[in-house]
């Protein structure tokens, strides 16, 4: 019976050698820089550094523009209060007195108004002949 169990650990000792010599030969694959797991790894750190870059050149353009804007935007104010001051002081224009000279003429009106063309007689000019 001792020998059955001799036999038994021996063999669990051989399968944990040959699953520890499996799994050193997988963890070698990788981590190798080249091609394994390590190199994408090392490919994908490059391109979070890359994408960090560019986040930050996006975050100050965004800055500029915030300022850029934010300056119109000042401008824009001052120039509607302007406008709205402007347009309340045509309100406080008087009437103009008569009021049917800004208004529509009725055809009498048109009828008076007439309009006549002259010739200049040209003396000086001879027909082609």
């Amino acid at each position: 019976m001792q020998f059955f169990s001799d036999l038994l650990l021996a063999a669990g000792a051989f399968g944990a050698a040959l699953y520890c010599y499996v799994l050193s030969a997988r963890l070698k694959k990788f981590t190798t820089l080249e091609t394994g797991m390590g190199g994408a790894i090392a490919v994908l750190s490059a391109q979070v550094d890359d994408m960090t870059q560019a986040l930050a050149k996006a975050q100050g353009a965004a800055s500029v523009s915030v300022t850029t804007l934010e300056t119109l935007t000042l401008r824009a104010e001052g120039a509607s209060a302007k406008l709205e001051l402007l347009v309340a002081s045509l309100h406080d224009l008087p009437e103009p007195h008569d009021a049917a000279s800004f208004g529509p003429r009725e055809e009498s009106d048109r009828s008076k108004v007439r309009f006549v063309r002259r010739r200049n007689p040209r003396d000086d000019l001879e027909a082609a002949e």
